[in-house]
Order: structure tokens, then sequence, then C-alpha cells
């Protein structure tokens, strides 16, 4: 089962990556002509649109203004006006797709999403899978002490000077030019290397799929990105979802990388104020990027998460061998 799903992962991943680079044998006349133009080679990197990566994501839902999703100009100007900028786009998808009842997944900002929009629209949520969500801490937290230190450095200052002025990574990468892609190159490289396994997380032909997925999302049109200052302080802090966790309708599932940044002390916390079923769920040789780090680890605590909809005798079971339910 274990080796099934990771090949089965592993396909998913290199189909999305391929459409990538296939686009620009299947793209239309206009964009063809321009590959065969009298531009300077070096210059032949700058993305037109995001229309190449757009079938690559048919099997999964980015948020509006992310991956693949259209990316309309972002006008908001409060949270509020942020947080209903993606509940409602996300409410008009689940029109669009004729669904009443599903399982909704999120990740890290996804995962704040996921549940704004399970709190305003639990009728139509079945479970809640939350990994490794924000909104579940705050600076003042003892484990982040650090970042008020750094915060009170002349480089913390700057950081949180670019933070609020909406100076982004992707901004760097679109500065950069042709240079772009080679410096996400190297950060994928160094961000999943053997850390987790000895193998290594993706092999030389998968990683440099992923580097490509990862440059022509982030090079496109700024849009999303934005928001974050309206939703989190420096250092991605925000307590919302804790705060209204005692009104949480939908029985939820967090998961953690068991080295997470994001800690999961957080959703311990806000599992004594929920009245809902909570379960918190940590998969080990992983961090913020669970379901890269340990495919099967992953995906063996979401189909335990899912148990209820797939198990004939949901109750009994067992707890997947090599996880930790905290």
């Amino acid at each position: 089962m274990n080796r099934s799903v990771y090949r089965w992962s592993s396909l998913i991943l290199r189909k999305m990556a391929e459409e990538i680079n296939k686009s620009e044998i299947r793209s239309s006349p206009s964009i063809i002509a321009k590959s065969r133009s009298l531009w300077p080679s070096v210059l032949r990197w700058i993305p037109t649109s995001t229309d190449h990566i757009i079938a690559s994501e048919k099997r999964l839902l980015s948020l509006v203004n992310w991956g693949g999703s259209s990316r309309p100009d972002f006008t908001c100007k409060s949270t509020e006006e942020t947080e209903a900028w993606f509940i409602d786009s996300l409410e008009e998808w689940r029109k669009a797709k004729n669904l009443s009842n599903f399982i909704l997944l999120g990740h890290s900002f996804g995962g704040y999403v996921a549940a704004k929009y399970a709190l305003k629209h639990p009728e139509h949520v079945q479970h809640l899978i939350l990994v490794g969500t924000a909104g579940l801490s705050s600076e003042s937290d003892t484990t982040y002490e650090w970042v008020t230190r750094f915060r009170a450095t002349w480089r913390g200052a700057i950081l949180s000077h670019l933070w609020e002025s909406n100076f982004t990574p992707q901004k760097i990468i679109r500065g950069l030019g042709p240079w772009g892609p080679d410096l996400v190159r190297k950060y994928t490289a160094a961000r999943f290397t053997n850390r987790y396994s000895p193998e290594g997380v993706f092999t030389e032909e998968e990683s440099r799929l992923l580097s490509d997925y990862v440059y022509h999302t982030s090079a496109a049109k700024a849009s999303g990105e934005l928001c974050l200052k309206y939703i989190f302080a420096f250092g991605a802090f925000n307590r919302a979802l804790l705060n209204s966790a005692s009104e949480w309708k939908v029985p939820t599932t967090f998961i953690y990388g068991a080295e997470d940044w994001m800690n999961y002390q957080g959703a311990q916390e806000a599992r004594e104020q929920m009245k809902v079923p909570c379960e918190i769920i940590r998969v080990p040789q992983a961090g913020h990027f669970v379901f890269l780090e340990n495919r099967d680890g992953f995906h063996s605590a979401v189909l335990y998460a899912c148990r209820r909809f797939l198990s004939p005798n949901p109750d009994k079971e067992p707890f997947p061998e090599g996880l930790v339910s905290a």
C-alpha cells in the first residue's frame, strides 16, 4: 500500500511539472512565434502568463491568486476584506462544482482559509484536515521568543518593514530576471535535501521538475501573496483560529510534521476549547512540507483522518504505525 501510494504521489508531481515543460511546445501560435523571435535568448525566461501551469493542476485546487488559479488584481485593504476574498471565491468554486458535502484539506495559509470557510459554511464540510496550519500561534508564545528578539535587531527591523511593505520573496524572484530560475533551483535543492531520509526527498529529475513549477508559480503576476500582511504579523503570527475554536462545528484533524516550525501546541490548545471531535497527528521525519518530506507518513495520516468515510468499521481502524498522536 505504501509503495503504491508513493508511486501515485510521484506520478502526480511528475505529470504536473511535465505540463510546464511541454507547454512551450503545445502553447498557442503567438507564444510559439515569440519563441522563434529575435529576442536575445537571455530574455526568454520571462513568463507571459500562468496558462502553461493550469493544466498541471487539474486534480488540485489552488486558492485564487495562488498556483495555477486566476490572478485578479488584489484590492483588499483590511483583514475582513481579505478573508472574504478567499472564502467567497472558495464558495463560488463549490457551487460551480455542485458539491454539497466534502472533506476539506488545507496546508499552511490554505489551512487558515479552509478553517475560516468551515466556520462560515459548516453545512458543506464533512471533515476538516489542517496540515501545518497557520492561525494558531502568537509572537508572545514562548516557543517563538527568538522572533521577538530578532525583531529587536536592525536586521529584524528591516525585514519587518519589508513585510509591512509587501516586499515578498516572489518579488525578488521576478526582479532577478534570468537569474531567478537558478535561485529557485538552489532553494529547492537545499530545502529538500537528505535531511529526513538518506536517499533524499526527491530524485534529481523530480527536483528539477519541482523547481520549474515553483519558479513559474512564483514569477507569475503578484496577487495572493499581497494578502499576507493583512492576515499575519511578521513571522506569520495569527491567533484567529485559536480564538474562534469554541465556535467550530466541523470534526477536525490536525497534521504536523514532527519538525514543523508551525507548533502543534497551538492545535492542542484549540482542541481544549473545541466542542467537536478533534485529533492531532504528528508525522516523523518531516517539517512544514510534510506531504513532500514524508509522503508515506502523510498519506497514512490523511487516510486515517478519513477513516469514517473509507472504512466500514472506522472505530476498529488501528492508528498508523510510525505516526504520533499528540
